[in-house]
């Protein structure tokens, strides 16, 4: 298949150059007006996206749509969701769609392929309501109460952001129930202290390790299993039982069985399930344990509307479009190299790890669909965390450094929180993200600073040496992302937003962002060091 084409000699390419060395007026301007504002904010599916911070007009957009066209981006949709070989250097499809296509219906890939899915999701979620009704026990015959996931990148970064993302749906231990529902924890990290921090506080006897990994010759994935077995031993678990407190999840269900693992419970993905796509299928039973089979496949239902909306919506209503064409606008034409992901809610605390992941191992490429060196940039540095502990930290650079860094705020518009809402901490939240995003993009000049100064009662002479000092240049863009509420469905959706994004934009370029061979050369390094 040849889709690749030299973007930066497209006609709207050109025109975008072009657009971007005018004098667009400053963000403080555009934002006086309100049909601007209206025209620029788009809902769908749960999710509120405000552009009205970024520093396009109808001119930008409507060139940027044009290179989508130009692109080739609706076939490269279509080969998407028609199950076509689209990750060209592997020669396989990209069919993460249907690990969450629940319904079986509006599927141009094999039916088989859905059938086989959800026959393996439903065995999945089954095995995860038996943890949470308490069926299962180790090797004492005790229930199991703590849930040990042990993977690196997409078998860590995916489960471990949904968990803590939902962990508002029910508290761990329910004060009305007689039951007490497993904890889930993560460790993906090779150094020891990371494993032991967690293990400290475990009874082995109510133990179970989730050992994640495609292959199941992941080095580090691997390690950390050794260890949570030799700890199992120390702590009593004889030979004989060790499997009760194993669970497989693999793309090699093969090597796993003969590796000890009870086929009960292997769980298996495809090879066609990139890492980083991967919490749609088995690699997210962690979250189904955490939250529950129904509230599981509620995440998929969510990614699944979004797939909808991301294949029918007219581009110039389809969120993650948009959001790729104003981030390429951004990258590729305001030279902004990084990104910043700011969430404003401590459940979204992972958020900007994951999507870390999603963005620059997808799109972090230097040569096109036929290998020829990239002409223009690709991903930006994807970099962030919480806004709101940004603001005392990183915030000042964003406000008054020398780079251009453009922001993506995410926000509830409600939470429930059980902490007493007179004390208003949601309201303080919200309040703080749309100050920042209007301070980024209003800024303010030195004209109102020494107004407010002199208004403060400074003398004219303190005046004239803290002016400089507290301006604010502006004209910082951001997009700031509102969810109705933290449920399943719409952290679903928002996921799969970013994943078309991701999509669109290697579309774009023309890459693959479906493979990760820069992944591999420090692996092999490490082994023939240690072979050594």
């Amino acid at each position: 298949m040849k889709h690749a084409h030299s973007v930066n000699a497209l006609k709207s390419w050109i025109e975008l150059q072009d657009l971007s060395t005018r004098e667009l007026p400053h963000l403080r301007d555009l934002l006086k007006d309100q049909k601007r504002s209206e025209a620029l904010n788009f809902k769908a599916l749960g999710l509120e996206l405000d552009f009205s911070c970024q520093r396009v007009d109808s001119h930008v957009l409507n060139a940027l749509l044009h290179l989508a066209e130009e692109s080739n981006l609706k076939q490269r949709i279509n080969l998407f969701f028609q199950g076509q070989e689209v990750n060209t250097s592997e020669q396989r499809a990209a069919l993460h769609p249907a690990l969450r296509n629940l319904d079986e219906t509006q599927v141009s890939w094999s039916k088989s392929i859905t059938q086989e899915v959800n026959l393996e999701l439903d065995r999945f979620c089954r095995f995860a309501e038996q943890l949470r009704h308490q069926e299962l026990q180790g090797f004492s015959g005790k229930a199991f109460t703590d849930v040990v996931n042990l993977g690196i990148g997409g078998s860590d970064l995916g489960p471990r952001m949904c968990v803590q993302a939902l962990s508002n749906l029910e508290p761990r231990v329910g004060k009305s129930s007689s039951t007490t529902l497993p904890r889930v924890h993560f460790v993906s990290n090779v150094d020891a202290w990371a494993l032991f921090k967690v293990l400290s506080d475990l009874d082995a006897s109510s133990t179970l390790f989730i050992v994640q990994s495609k292959t199941f010759l992941t080095q580090e994935t691997l390690l950390l299993a050794a260890s949570a077995k030799q700890w199992l031993q120390r702590n009593g678990c004889p030979d004989e039982k060790m499997s009760q407190h194993l669970v497989a999840v693999t793309a090699n269900t093969a090597l796993a069985l003969e590796s000890g693992f009870k086929s009960s419970q292997t769980f298996k993905f495809w090879d066609w399930v990139g890492g980083r796509y991967s919490v749609w299928s088995a690699i997210g039973l962690p979250v189904a344990i955490a939250t529950g089979e129904k509230r599981f496949k509620e995440l998929l239902s969510g990614a699944r509307a979004m797939d909808e909306h991301f294949y029918q919506t007219p581009w110039d209503r389809n969120l993650p479009i948009l959001l790729a064409l104003i981030g390429i606008w951004n990258n590729n034409f305001l030279k902004a190299s990084t990104h910043n992901v700011a969430p404003y809610s401590y459940l979204l605390s992972h958020f900007t790890p994951y999507l870390q992941q999603l963005e620059m191992e997808s799109n972090g490429k230097g040569v096109d669909l036929q290998t020829h060196p990239m002409q223009v940039h690709t991903s930006p540095i994807v970099w962030g965390g919480l806004g709101i502990d940004g603001q005392h930290a990183y915030f000042q650079l964003l406000h008054q450094g020398s780079h251009l860094v453009p922001v993506d705020f995410i926000g509830l518009k409600s939470d429930t929180c059980p902490i007493d809402p007179t004390l208003e901490h949601h309201r303080c939240l919200v309040l703080n993200m749309k100050a920042q995003a209007k301070a980024l993009a209003q800024g303010r000049n030195l004209q109102d600073t020494e107004k407010e100064l002199k208004e403060d009662g400074l003398s004219d002479e303190q005046i004239s040496v803290l002016a400089g000092h507290r301006t604010f240049r502006g004209n910082s863009p951001s997009t700031s992302i509102w969810l109705d509420e933290m449920s399943p469905n719409i952290l679903g959706a928002l996921m799969a937003l970013y994943e078309h994004k991701v999509f669109t934009q290697a579309a774009i370029w023309s890459i693959n962002p479906f493979d990760q061979w820069g992944v591999e050369l420090g692996k092999k390094i490490a082994q023939q060091l240690k072979n050594n």
